[in-house]
């Protein structure tokens, strides 16, 4: 993760000093917008939905298939 913060300074190192500072306004920006989102709490409401299959299927099968839908 290091080469990419190094990439990213000798890149903005390369531009005009205008350019240079739009980089600066863009990624205060983001921080920003980030900063801004609100944290939302995992939502468990669905808990127990599938409560009748739970005969069918253990955590074993679940996990192959999931594995099989990635691709993996």
């Amino acid at each position: 993760m290091k080469d990419h913060y190094v990439a990213i300074e000798d890149l903005v190192k390369s531009l005009p000093v205008d350019a240079q500072q739009e980089v600066l306004d863009f990624a205060e920006f983001l921080l920003r917008k980030r900063a801004s989102q609100p944290y939302r709490a995992l939502d468990f409401s669905w808990k127990g939905a599938l409560r009748d299959l739970r005969s069918q299927y253990n955590s074993v099968d679940l996990q192959h298939k999931a594995a099989e839908w990635w691709g993996d």
